[in-house]
């Protein structure tokens, strides 16, 4: 039998739901997230001019601050081929509404990406009151980290891959008398689910950390496979990143080091169950 729900709406500790009452709970979760989406993504999409030009396509532009610190780089060491993104190129439309469509397409994802801390708080408020209370009050917490990491991973794949990525595939050429028409849908596909990807990838120390915290891996295991782990890291940074060792290697070593932050994590939740073991023999 259900009982009464605290003034968050989650359900009073102690009391058990029903299957029906725990989907209409999610619902409304569901609802004040997509609601949230709706809301960014038409802040999105009237602010049109602002993310195309400034946002979307400036990792193509040389004026963009990455592209000017590796052209600073390649003089700095003497290696004209660090300089990236040296020549802006044209994008072109082929679809009658391509424009049109894409605008709200991108609306949407922007509006996903803008909203991801409030969905991810309306996750932990649906999953609170499954938590003991000594762990309800790290709720906001881990709303904190979690939006942190994946905001971090946006930037590092809007900031890094983007650029490198954008110079590689714009540039490639098999011959030269075949001319690069690089089409908008292809070029913004490619720039969100590059950001999306490294947003969701930087969550890594959070999924292990909760693979810790309900016993289904711990310090051990992330050590043991360590070695396997990094090498499907290096698969990952290859699928996300331009085909050439240096761009993999500039996204490993940061992958490599969430996974090292997720041992640390997984050794502290570890090392309190070891406490609270103390304290209740």
């Amino acid at each position: 039998m259900a009982g009464k729900k605290n003034a968050d709406g989650s359900s009073s500790k102690g009391t058990e739901m029903s299957f029906l009452q725990h989907l209409e709970e999610l619902r409304w979760h569901l609802v004040r997230a997509s609601a949230a989406i709706v809301v960014f993504g038409v802040i999105v999409f009237l602010n049109k001019q602002f993310i195309f030009d400034y946002v979307i396509l400036a990792p193509k532009n040389p004026s963009f601050i990455t592209n000017r610190f590796f052209g600073w780089l390649a003089v700095q060491l003497n290696s004209p081929d660090l300089a990236i993104n040296t020549k802006p190129f044209q994008l072109i439309n082929i679809d009658l509404a391509g424009q049109f469509t894409m605008h709200l397409n991108l609306a949407i994802i922007g509006g996903i990406i803008v909203a991801i801390p409030y969905i991810l708080w309306e996750f932990w408020r649906f999953v609170r009151p499954a938590l003991y209370e000594n762990e309800r009050k790290h709720v906001t917490s881990a709303v904190v980290y979690s939006s942190f990491l994946f905001l971090l991973g946006v930037c590092f794949g809007y900031y890094l891959i983007v650029p490198l990525t954008t110079h590689f595939f714009g540039s490639y050429q098999v011959s030269n008398e075949v001319l690069n028409q690089i089409n908008l849908t292809s070029y913004v596909s490619s720039i969100t689910t590059i950001v999306l990807g490294s947003g969701i990838v930087f969550e890594l120390p959070i999924v292990m950390f909760f693979l810790a915290k309900v016993g289904l891996a711990g310090t051990s295991f992330f050590k043991k496979y360590r070695k396997h782990a990094f090498i499907i890291l290096l698969c990952l940074a290859a699928i996300i990143t331009p085909p050439d060792a240096f761009s993999m290697l500039l996204v490993t070593g940061p992958l490599a080091l969430l996974y090292e932050l997720g041992i640390l994590m997984a050794r502290l939740v570890e090392k309190k169950r070891k406490n609270v073991d103390l304290l209740e023999a």
